[in-house]
């Protein structure tokens, strides 16, 4: 990365507090809406089909909806994604308090929402190379920065939340929650300018919509590190699925029998994993990332065997913490791979297609998880869980495709060289 420009940290800064909105405006709808039609209906049922209509976009935008990233430009999508969350989440209240909203046009609500919303976080995740290159930061700490806020905004929304339906009502979070795209999208409006002209090469590849979707596809495909990423990924997703989905909360009530002590393990997943992050943020540059990487895959295995155990809670909880240390770096890793390897025009559909191909595998995850958990039992399929998890992410060591991702390559305006 040259140094050859005046260091300029406002810009980064800015996109890190617009995230950081953003995403609490994330965590804010995904415990009031929820609540909102519990509340209003009084249907559980409805209620799993406002959730399968938030995540089903979140998919679809994501493998879709990268192409349009790249097409629209990254910063005219982030303003436009949180614009349109903020709209299609303050209508919520606004019909409801006035003609009346019906479930479907609820639904209707919060599929766009969703929808528009991922290829925000897309564009804003794109934006970041040139920043970074601007205030002279490392990649690596970068992307770090990048998922502790990530991380940080889960731990504070999900509390701030349901604290807020307490004080003020769930009508007005969801103002309010309107009210945080609004100025997500106002800082990256005012304070990010990054000038991304589009090369003679980049115009003559362009073509149609799903030529392009294609060529980002064919990119994964023909990049063994960046493939052998999107698989690791989806497996260990699914795994993880099955676990966070449906194993954890019926361990939890079968060994603590609270539901707060299931807010207390993932608080310390979250918490484990934002003090890896930091950690690599401060020295990820100068460590090998293949066996970073590999380590800390390894490390998070651990959690199924100590669950296993059975241990009192307070040992879970510092057992949690310590082994979710281990997913700290992962993504930052993930992303400056990205970063070096993916061309600036390709940032958008290569980047949603490794979250779509990410979140794909969770719903059936989820579905097969439960199905075997009624059929084996808990401490079978943790114990289960932890050896595949363990066998797939020390398998890594050995695979040498995994390995380029210690060849940092430097970032330029056209890509990389």
């Amino acid at each position: 990365m040259t140094q050859t420009t005046q260091k300029n940290n406002i810009p980064i800064t800015a996109l890190f507090t617009a995230n950081a909105i953003s995403l609490v405006g994330n965590v804010l709808s995904a415990i009031a809406i929820p609540w909102f039609v519990l509340q209003t209906t009084g249907s559980a049922t409805r209620t799993g089909i406002t959730g399968f209509f938030t995540v089903l976009p979140v998919v679809l935008a994501g493998f879709f909806g990268g192409t349009l990233v790249d097409r629209l430009g990254y910063k005219r999508t982030s303003i436009i994604a949180d614009i349109a969350s903020g709209v299609t989440t303050a209508l919520i209240p606004l019909l409801y308090f006035t003609i009346g909203l019906e479930f479907w046009q609820l639904m209707i609500l919060v599929f766009f929402g969703a929808l528009l919303d991922a290829p925000g976080s897309t564009a804003r995740s794109a934006l970041v190379p040139e920043l970074a290159e601007m205030a002279h930061m490392p990649i690596e700490r970068a992307t770090s920065l990048i998922h502790i806020i990530e991380r940080s905004a889960r731990l504070i929304g999900a509390p701030l939340g349901g604290l807020l339906i307490a004080l003020i009502g769930t009508e007005n979070v969801l103002w309010l929650d309107a009210a945080s795209f609004f100025i997500s999208a106002g800082i990256i409006a005012v304070t990010i300018k990054v000038h991304q002209p589009v090369t003679h090469e980049e115009q003559e590849q362009s073509g149609g919509y799903f030529a392009e979707l294609g060529e980002g596809l064919r990119f994964i495909y023909n990049d063994k590190l960046m493939l052998a990423i999107v698989v690791m990924i989806m497996i260990t997703n699914f795994l993880d699925a099955v676990f966070s989905g449906v194993v954890q909360p019926v361990f939890v009530k079968q060994v603590y029998g609270q539901a707060l002590d299931l807010g207390l393990l993932i608080a310390a997943n979250g918490g484990g994993a934002v003090l890896g992050a930091l950690v690599f943020s401060a020295i990820g540059p100068r460590l090998p990332r293949h066996t970073v990487f590999v380590f800390g895959f390894v490390l998070t295995s651990l959690r199924f065997f100590l669950y296993a155990t059975y241990p009192p809670l307070w040992i879970a909880l510092i057992f949690v913490v310590i082994s979710s240390m281990g997913a700290g770096p992962l993504n930052p890793i993930i992303g400056a791979v990205e970063y070096e390897r993916v061309p600036r025009n390709m940032r958008g559909r290569v980047g949603g297609a490794v979250g779509a191909g990410a979140w794909s595998a969770m719903p059936l995850g989820m579905l097969i998880g439960g199905v075997l958990t009624e059929q084996f039992g808990v401490r079978p399929m943790l114990i289960g869980l932890g050896v595949i998890y363990f066998i797939t992410t020390l398998s890594m060591a050995l695979i040498p495709a995994m390995k380029e991702m210690n060849r940092r390559k430097e970032m330029t305006g056209e890509g990389i060289q």
